[in-house]
């Protein structure tokens, strides 16, 4: 089988690390943003570091597991990496949830790091 393509290969790691972090100590995320950052948190914007990891701190549960259903990822013009994440959460004792989540991934300083992040659960309101 052949190797995958480096795109692939720097986003599916990056997905792996984000979520192992972002499941045993969110605290750590703080390496994988820059004080140029962007993240949309269901609708609600926030910009660099300190604003995105005061939002993801302040989340409102104490345990939380990722599971990965599907992750697809593409090289962008400018050597980037947009990688599109679907799967699903389960949070303290609550239900499982369906979510979607986007990263924007850049080489800075030989590292990369997320300068976009877009999460969405998979809520659907059909009554409405």
């Amino acid at each position: 089988m052949a190797e995958k393509p480096m795109w692939e290969q720097i986003g599916s790691g990056f997905v792996q690390h984000y979520y192992q972090q972002f499941d045993t100590d969110r605290v750590k995320l703080s390496e994988l943003y820059t004080d140029a950052s962007c993240l949309t948190w269901e609708g609600e914007g926030f910009q660099g570091k300190s604003a995105i990891m005061t939002k993801l701190s302040s989340l409102p549960f104490q345990t939380i597991q990722h599971i990965i259903t599907a992750q697809d990822h593409h090289p962008t013009p400018d050597s980037c990496v947009m990688s599109m994440v679907m799967g699903q959460l389960k949070a303290d004792q609550d239900q499982v949830m369906g979510f979607q989540q986007v990263f924007l991934l850049k080489n800075v300083d030989n590292k990369w790091v997320c300068t976009n992040d877009m999460f969405r659960l998979a809520l659907h309101n059909f009554g409405a």
